[in-house]
């Protein structure tokens, strides 16, 4: 299983690679160039914009050339200061830094600087991580519990009231947009009954999230912040689970079914074995294969509805941030959490077959 796992890492390099090549190449083909987000700023001096633009190879009329100049930039294999593949201490730049390497690129863990906020990009990208992560996994627990019960539910009771209950309700939310489901949320719960709060993570009037003021706060009546934090959850996390609930809940059910019309299973009936144990242990695990590969899939592709999400909540995290990226040209910004989100894709892939081997004794690698 080791070996597996590092032959698939192994695999997954050129593929990020490759990834990280053709999104680099589409932004810095984009209408505007690199110096466009400086135009939006008058403070900004032309020697600075100069300098920013020599630190990361970085040409208002950029050749093909040019771009893989700046692509090896900022991936850490060529020195822009330098215009070549050593660094300032004569060795190649892709080394680290205490072997006499360089220190920009991804290679040396730089993601560059972003151009709207003058901060390292890997900072704001870790600053805005938990808020993500704590929407996606609350979401996902919902949504795989309530998936899993209702699909296996609907399958024992087949074609009961249950059963088609859940499908009308499964067609109709999967139908349905999520900005627009979003939206409908915020206008019912939040602006008409006046419930819920409509955005962020915190309230208003109180200190940001993830800052020391906020932790200072938190340590000291942690019970008050994390029920508001759950009354801020409640609104995007429904947005999120909604449509995925009803897409999984179909899927584990036809699984289901298929496993449940198998010969072993009517075996198990006929002996006589309780029917909780024979839905549970003989036909539910044997139908998991299917499950968990939609399951991991969509886990890294939740990300993508985040986006949406973050942004009609105004939620503090990844997704919003990438559309803050997009909005300001910021092209490290928005390269850096594509390149979190492909490793992320990536990743969930490897997870899935090493859960196979878990789930099912008779898979081997």
């Amino acid at each position: 299983m080791v070996q597996y796992i590092i032959r698939r890492v192994a695999q997954a390099i050129p593929v990020l690679f490759l990834i990280a090549v053709v999104s680099f190449m589409l932004m810095m083909a984009a209408p505007g160039g690199p110096q466009a987000q400086f135009n939006q700023n008058p403070r900004i001096s032309q020697d600075a914009i100069d300098r920013y633009m020599a630190r990361w190879c970085l040409e208002r009329n950029p050749d093909l050339l040019a771009s893989l100049r700046s692509f090896g930039g900022w991936l850490g294999v060529w020195n822009c200061d330098e215009g070549g593949f050593f660094s300032d201490q004569g060795m190649p730049n892709f080394l680290p830094e205490f072997l006499g390497g360089g220190d920009n690129g991804l290679l040396h863990l730089d993601l560059g600087l972003s151009m709207s906020t003058n901060r390292p990009v890997l900072d704001l990208i870790v600053e805005r991580m938990p808020a993500t992560f704590i929407l996606m996994g609350t979401a996902f627990l919902i949504w795989v519990t309530f998936a899993i019960l209702l699909g296996v539910t609907a399958a024992v009771k087949r074609y009961s009231l249950f059963d088609q209950s859940v499908t009308l309700l499964s067609y109709i939310f999967y139908s349905l947009p999520t900005f627009w489901l979003g939206l409908i949320l915020i206008f019912i719960f939040a602006v008409v009954l006046g419930w819920l709060p409509a955005q962020g993570i915190v309230p208003t009037r109180g200190p940001t999230f993830n800052s020391s003021a906020y932790w200072t706060a938190f340590h000291q009546a942690p019970l008050t912040h994390i029920l508001d934090m759950g009354r801020h959850l409640i609104l995007p996390v429904a947005t999120l689970v909604a449509v995925n609930i009803a897409a999984d809940s179909r899927f584990v059910r036809s699984s289901m079914l298929d496993t449940l019309g198998q010969d072993y299973v009517r075996t198990a009936r006929a002996k006589g074995l309780p029917r909780q144990r024979v839905v549970f242990r003989h036909a539910f695990r044997n139908a998991l294969l299917p499950i968990i590969t939609a399951v991991t899939l969509e886990i890294a592709f939740l990300f993508s509805g985040a986006i949406v999400t973050e942004t009609i909540f105004s939620w503090p995290g990844m997704g919003r941030l990438y559309i803050d990226g997009i909005n300001n040209r910021d092209y490290f910004l928005v390269m850096g959490i594509v390149l979190i989100g492909s490793v992320f894709v990536v990743t969930m892939n490897i997870v899935a077959d090493v859960v196979y081997a878990i789930a099912d004794p008779r898979i081997r690698y």
